[in-house]
């Protein structure tokens, strides 16, 4: 039986005459998908319920920041009792020193930190301070990466985004008005060339491993090779770890890898599920931050009380013995049968994981820059992720997202996935990959 939605898309009528597109953030809208727009009441676990009372098994999560899934009790149990305490205060208080202190404890690259209340602001705050601590202005990104909504690095950021004035030549891709370059991701010899020829870059910045063109890795050598260059050249390197920041482990990318960053970005986990973010690094770049220093940054909820206290809880949580084994277990239940699955059926589909990020790009067989997203089937992933939704599985409304396993997964709600995933597959592609049976009378 179709699940109906009849009230979710009276809401989401009405939020169109006050809210642009009817949404805050554009891929709600589900654009292009044929697909009414979701309007979620609550969630629990690794369960959403929307406005009419469907549930769906959740690979959204927030968009990755909630890691132990919907309301943990944990975690609710810590925001009650800072509730009682006071909302906000535009004041410091002891609990943003508390998860200073356990960030600067675990990641070594970090050794100050400063909280904002978005990656957007995080972002730009980094690079801002990249900029005034080595007297260069320019900024080198990576096509496909996504670094929130700040005009310098919306250029090539990903499928949907409003394109700034650029020129191209070579393969190198420059802001002229906002002192941007970006190159393409894996591109060893660009970046080689661009970082040895130029004496005007102030930073590198990426996302270490991409999550917002779906999740696509770094070759290997490549973040190697980033760090032995900006060293060379006197430039930073910064990780935006917003969304690999304690996704892909305790220390995230950098410790996934074995890098160590010059400054790193961090979001999504650390905000437990309220806005939250950090930038930080070494303290001889961190102490140019004001007051200590010229570099200007502030912020009434930075530091905001309620978010504070679920980011400790939801750090505390991944730190508990056999966290990230089991949530790689459940990653690699719902993977390995679809990735066997397209292999043995020779299906034009790319199944890319990493810890628990996860990412079914219909239309090719391998992705490892922006442009091969060019070659993507948004027609498959349409009827996908209308048969998802249908089988009650909310996926991210974009095929090049990435899907987050939380901790509040079960066996059976994985395996109910795979069976949804390999259904589709199966009778999507089979008037065009499988051969019709010959009847008995053609045969003789």
């Amino acid at each position: 039986m179709s699940k109906r939605r009849p009230r979710a898309q009276a809401i989401y009528e009405k939020a169109t005459q006050v809210i642009p597109g009817g949404v805050n953030s554009p891929v709600r809208a589900f654009k292009g998908l044929g697909v009414d727009p979701m309007i979620v009441e609550k969630g629990k676990g690794a369960l959403i319920e929307d406005a009419d009372g469907n549930v769906y098994i959740d690979y959204c999560c927030s968009w990755g920041a909630l890691i132990h899934g919907h309301n943990p009790d944990f975690l609710i149990k810590e925001v009650k009792q800072q509730l009682e305490n006071g909302l906000s205060f535009g004041i410091s208080t002891e609990i943003e020193m508390e998860i200073a202190t356990k960030i600067v404890n675990i990641l070594p690259s970090v050794e100050m930190v400063r909280f904002v209340s978005s990656g957007t602001e995080a972002v730009m705050s980094a690079t801002r301070l990249a900029r005034a601590v080595t007297g260069k202005p320019v900024i080198i990104k990576f096509e496909g990466h996504y670094h929130g909504h700040s005009d310098c690095l919306l250029i090539k950021a990903g499928s949907g985004v409003a394109k700034l004035p650029e020129a191209s030549s070579q393969g190198v891709t420059f802001d002229m008005v906002k002192q941007t370059l970006c190159l393409p991701f894996n591109d060893f010899e660009s970046c080689r060339n661009v970082l040895r020829n130029r004496q005007d870059i102030a930073a590198v910045l990426l996302e270490p491993v991409t999550a917002n063109m779906g999740v696509v890795l770094p070759e290997s050598g490549f973040l190697e090779m980033l760090r032995e260059e900006t060293e060379k050249c006197g430039a930073l390197l910064i990780f935006d770890e917003v969304v690999t920041g304690f996704r892909l482990g305790l220390q995230g990318a950098q410790g996934y890898f074995g890098i160590d960053p010059d400054l790193t970005c961090l979001g999504k986990v650390i905000g437990g599920g309220f806005p939250a973010a950090a930038y930080g690094g070494k303290k001889r770049w961190m102490q140019a931050m004001a007051p200590l220093g010229n570099v200007y940054q502030a912020g009434t909820l930075s530091g905001f009380p309620l978010a504070m206290a679920a980011g400790i809880a939801a750090i505390e949580g991944v730190e508990r013995p056999g966290f990230y084994r089991n949530l790689e277990a459940l990653t690699k239940r719902l993977v390995e049968p679809i990735e066997a699955y397209v292999k043995d059926h020779s299906l034009p589909v790319a199944v890319r994981s990493l810890g628990s990020m996860v990412t079914l790009f219909f239309g090719v067989e391998e992705v490892k820059s922006y442009s091969d997203l060019k070659e993507l089937d948004p027609v498959a992933f349409k009827a996908f992720f209308a048969h998802m939704l249908e089988r009650g599985i909310y996926l991210p409304p974009s095929q090049v997202e990435a899907w987050f396993v939380s901790s509040a997964h079960t066996k059976e709600q994985i395996d109910q996935t795979v069976d949804a995933v390999l259904d589709f597959l199966k009778n999507y592609y089979a008037m065009r990959y499988s051969q019709p049976a010959m009847s008995s009378s053609a045969s003789s």
